[in-house]
């Protein structure tokens, strides 16, 4: 991780944090600009930068022994930047977590391991997993096996919203479907939306549940 890049609201004077995570080839710089087209002036914004501009090398559904050390990184990555927010006098119940793509499924695999935040939104995204479930391949998964999700945090109210075009290339609906489900078992208000068609790309229904979630 290379350090933490800061845009919005500062010193202290924040009504809330959001930690932006970018996608593969995407920057901190990048994702922040996301915060600034939210149009809330009062957020203090935090945007890790991956090293290589890239939080793992291969499909988040690659099986888990390829994931898991990359996975590991991008989470200290996320505790970072939430304590560059905390040193600042935010706690956790006012910081929310977003992220688009390969930073949209940092996002939702942070908020399921960790708990602890206001918000969880990954933006063309699903759940990383804790581990296979098996060696078939699933034709719903792009070819990939399926994973676990046993995770064992209480995120009771927790509001977690997943976006995802229909025929997403790098995000099966499936996976999308999977992971609001389990959000739901560990008690989130989750919520999956589903553009139309293919594409893979940030969403008018992702904007808005953000803005109407960080203005609540």
């Amino acid at each position: 991780m290379t350090g933490v890049a800061r845009a919005g609201t500062g010193g202290g004077t924040a009504r809330m944090g959001l930690v932006l995570l970018h996608g593969r080839g995407g920057s901190a710089d990048d994702i922040l600009r996301l915060g600034a087209a939210l149009g809330l002036p009062d957020l203090a914004l935090a945007a890790p930068q991956a090293p290589g501009h890239s939080w793992w090398p291969t499909s988040f559904l690659a099986p888990s022994a390829q994931m898991e050390r990359h996975v590991a990184q991008g989470l200290a990555a996320v505790d970072a930047a939430i304590a560059a927010l905390t040193a600042e006098g935010l706690d956790c119940g006012r910081i929310a977590l977003a992220g688009f793509s390969q930073g949209g499924c940092l996002a939702l695999e942070y908020a399921a391991r960790r708990g602890g935040l206001a918000a969880v939104f990954g933006l063309s995204a699903g759940l990383v997993g804790t581990g296979d479930a098996g060696p078939t391949p699933d034709p719903a998964l792009y070819g990939h096996a399926p994973k676990r999700f046993d995770y064992a945090t209480d995120l009771t109210g927790l509001p977690v919203t997943i976006t995802v075009h229909e025929q997403d290339p790098h995000i099966p609906l499936k996976r999308a479907e999977d992971s609001r489900a389990a959000f739901a078992a560990l008690g989130a208000n989750a919520a999956l939306h589903v553009e139309p068609g293919p594409g893979h790309g940030l969403t008018d229904a992702g904007l808005t549940a953000m803005r109407a979630t960080l203005n609540h």
